[in-house]
This record gives C-alpha cells, structure tokens and sequence, in this order.
C-alpha cells in the first residue's frame, strides 16, 4: 500500500509539475525571442532612417560602412533592399535565404514584421526582420536583418534545463514526502497487522500504541485494543470455566474408579474380570481427557505440555476398545500396521481423542457390513494414522465444514451424535502442530487422515529412567 499511495503522489506531481512548467517553457522561448526580435527592429529602423537618402540618390551613402562595422561587430548580415527587391546595399555576411521573401513583402507594403514568432529547440531557420525604408511617405525599400538562432536556441535550452533541474529536484522532494507521509499514515496499520499475527500466534497481550498516524486510524487502534481485551476476557473466562468444570468432574470420576475396583473381587469369571480390566482402563483415560482439559485451558497453544506418544500402540489400544460397537453393528474393524513403534510428540491424549473420533463416526456410519480400517505409518519426518470407513462419505462442500462445531451433514440429522468430534480432534491436531485432512474413498467411503510431528528425541534410541508407560512420558522426561 505504501508504494501505491507513493506512486499516487508522484503522478499527481507530475502532473502538477507539467501543468505549471509548460506554459512557463513557452514563456522562456518567446521571451527570449522577443529580446532578439526587439533589438534587431531597433537596429533596422536605425538603418531604415539612413537608408531613404542612399535609395533616393542611387549611391551606396553612409550606409555602407554602417552595415559593415554592424555585421563585423554582431556577426549579424544586413541589406537594403529596393521596390524592385535589388539589393542595394549589403553587408559582408547577407546570405538571402527562403524566409527572407514572405517578410520582405509584408516590408514593402509598410509593416514591420518577423519571422519566426518563437524559436524552440528544435529551430532550424535564423531570425529575419524586416523594415520598411519611408520617404516623403513613399516606401522606396526595406532593410532586411537575418539573425542566427543558434544563440537564442542555446539560451533557451539553459532555461529548459534549469526547468527540468528544478522539476527534478521537487520530484524528489515529492518522493521524500510522500515515503515520509505514506509511512506516518500507514505506521498504525503496519503494527495492527503485526500486533493482529502476534495475537494469532498466542500472544494476547500484544497491544497496538494507539498515539500513532491520522486521527480516524488512532480511533481504530484504540478500538481493536478494546476489542482485543475483551476477546481476551472472553477466553480467560471460558478457560477459567473448563478448569473449573473439568476439576470439579475429577471428583466424581474418582468416586466412580473406587467402586469399579471395588466390584473386582466378585467378579469369578474370565470374561467380568476382562471386562472390570477394560473399565477400569477407561476411567483412566477419562482422567487423563480431564487432565488434558486442564492443560489446554491453562496455557496457550505453545505453553502446552508436549507428551511423546507410541502412536502404534495408542491405535492398537482403540481399535479394540472400539471392537465390541463394531462387532454389534457387523462393521469389521481391523488395525493394519507393524509392531515397530511411531512415536509422535502431542498435546495430551491427542492422538486417542481424535482417533475416537474419527473411528465413532467411521463404524456409525459404515452400516452393516461394512469396514473399517486403521493405519499407522511413518511419513514426512512424523506419524501418519487414516481412519478408511466403507460409508457414504461426504461431497467436497461437506468436506470443508465437517470440523465446525455442531455441524451435521443434511442426510444425517437423526443419528446420535453432537457435531463436536471433529472439532475436538481437529483442535487437539492443530495443537499439536499436526494436521488433520480428509477426503473421499474410493470407491466410496471416507479417508480422514491424521499427521502428528515426530519428537526431537527417538525414544527407541534414547534410554527412559521414568516408570511410567511409555505412550504417556511427555517429551520433557526424555
């Protein structure tokens, strides 16, 4: 913007510049013509007054040696020139030329005359005057004076230049000006757009000085900074009502976690005390969903604590957590990936909320008979995990508002569900600075891809002195 507003000042100097210096241009090469035109009438009526006697009598007179002391002195060749157009008396530099003819016939019939009316730069042709020669009011000739316009041309383009010089010269100052003026106008809008990236970043106490540029962009400044806290009371209110609810919810879950541990020693049979195992594993992963609650309320996004994760087994672990729903739907799920370990570095529970997610809607909406199928990969210094489902799918316009919140496709408004899965996966990913995508199937179905980056330390290499599982160590520890 600052280069356009810059420009739009330069061209309306120049313009300025050529309406003004134009005329003025004109102004120099006319005057400087009618000083040369003024001096030589002057010289020729002088002329004319010594000439009458020299036509009258026939003899050259006193004439003569004025004509050739004027051309020696000046340079300038002069005649006298009869009725007839004789020449009758010249000096030593007369050359008669083509303009010489037209002026000398205005010159005979009584009137003094010129020719050219201005010379420019570009002039060819010298200054011929010429005047009539009166006697006893009869015109008996005329003195014909040709003045070289080389030096009128000279002085003329020195003018010209200097014209130029100046123009140049308030062109720059222009430039000057207007960088400096573009730069005081647009100083508030440079740091709103910095200040708004440092916002979008995480910090959200970044300020624009609202003191700086023209009054309505001061007004502005001011404005956004009240907006901005007030966005930002917003969110510390939100995340202040997380933490609490999410702490208050711990409270319950514990109540919970004791009285399942509590129905352990009744259970007799293989099946309840794998079934008492697999509950007592999801009341801590709930724990740990509360915890993450925590986290991603108590701190902006690069504050979060970074866990390196075993993304295999996390995905292992889900699939057979989601097993029995698949079963009872008759959807086949299945993990389709090695034993080595893919290790990613995530927020908390990242990776199995949004592989909850994206598997809840794979087997909902696969249908009977239907599969499902989870990958686990390493790809572009990462982890790469696609959920593939055998579904409908959804069309590319679906495709870009399927993370927005409570958002459900038109075809399925009467299955259960909030519309919140993906936006929770979706924020947990770009939390982690990973990537969530999706796309259609084919032949059908819906391939939702998930990309989480790779810590800065392999696990596999490095040794781990903490006793807690592996899938669970925050990156910190490593």
């Amino acid at each position: 913007m600052r280069r356009r507003l810059v420009i739009s000042y330069l061209l309306l100097m120049v313009l300025v510049l050529i309406a003004l210096e134009t005329p003025l241009a004109t102004t120099t090469a006319n005057r400087e013509t009618e000083q040369v035109r003024a001096d030589r009438l002057a010289d020729a009526t002088r002329f004319a007054s010594l000439a009458g006697p020299a036509l009258r009598d026939g003899g050259p007179g006193p004439i003569e040696s004025e004509l050739t002391s004027y051309d020696n002195l000046y340079g300038i060749g002069a005649a006298i020139v009869d009725r007839d157009r004789r020449t009758s008396v010249a000096s030593p530099r007369w050359e008669p030329g083509a303009g010489t003819t037209a002026v000398l016939d205005v010159a005979l019939s009584g009137q003094q005359t010129s020719d050219p009316e201005s010379v420019w730069p570009w002039t060819t042709g010298p200054v011929v005057v010429a005047v009539p020669i009166n006697d006893g009011g009869e015109v008996r000739g005329a003195v014909v004076i040709v003045t070289p316009a080389a030096p009128i041309r000279r002085a003329v383009v020195a003018w010209w230049l200097l014209l130029a010089l100046a123009g140049l010269l308030a062109v720059l100052a222009c430039v000057l000006t207007a960088f400096g003026l573009a730069g005081w106008v647009l100083r508030p809008v440079t740091e709103l757009d910095a200040v708004t990236h440092e916002i979008a970043e995480g910090d959200r106490g970044a300020r624009v000085q609202h003191r700086l540029g023209p009054p309505e962009l001061r007004r502005l400044a001011a404005s956004f900074n009240h907006m901005a806290d007030v966005v930002s009371d917003v969110m510390d209110r939100q995340r202040a009502f997380v933490a609490h609810a999410s702490h208050q919810l711990r409270n319950p879950l514990t109540a919970l976690r004791l009285r399942v541990e509590e129905l352990g020693p009744s259970l007799t049979d293989e099946d309840g005390r794998s079934e008492h195992r697999l509950a007592l594993e999801e009341t801590d992963r709930l724990a740990l969903v509360l915890d993450a609650l925590l986290t991603l309320a108590r701190a902006e996004r690069e504050e979060n604590e970074r866990v390196t994760v075993d993304a295999t087994a996390v995905a292992a672990s889900r699939v057979a957590a989601w097993a029995p729903l698949a079963r009872h739907r008759s959807v086949a799920l299945r993990l389709d990936t090695t034993d080595t370990p893919a290790y990613a570095q995530t927020v908390p529970t990242a990776v199995d909320q949004a592989l909850d997610a994206l598997i809840d809607n794979a087997v909902k909406f696969s249908g009977d008979g239907g599969a499902v199928t989870v990958t686990v990969a390493r790809r572009d210094n990462g982890v790469a995990l696609e959920v593939r489902d055998s579904g409908p799918g959804m069309t590319e316009s679906q495709l870009g508002q399927a993370t927005e919140r409570f958002w459900r496709a038109p075809d399925a408004q009467n299955v259960d569900g909030a519309g919140l899965g993906l936006t929770i996966a979706a924020v947990l990913v770009d939390a982690s600075d990973g990537r969530l995508t999706m796309r259609p199937g084919e032949p059908r179905g819906l391939i939702a891809a998930l990309w989480f980056p790779a810590p800065e330390v392999d696990p596999s290499v490095e040794p781990v002195d903490d006793e807690r599982p592996a899938d669970l160590l925050p990156s910190s520890a490593r």
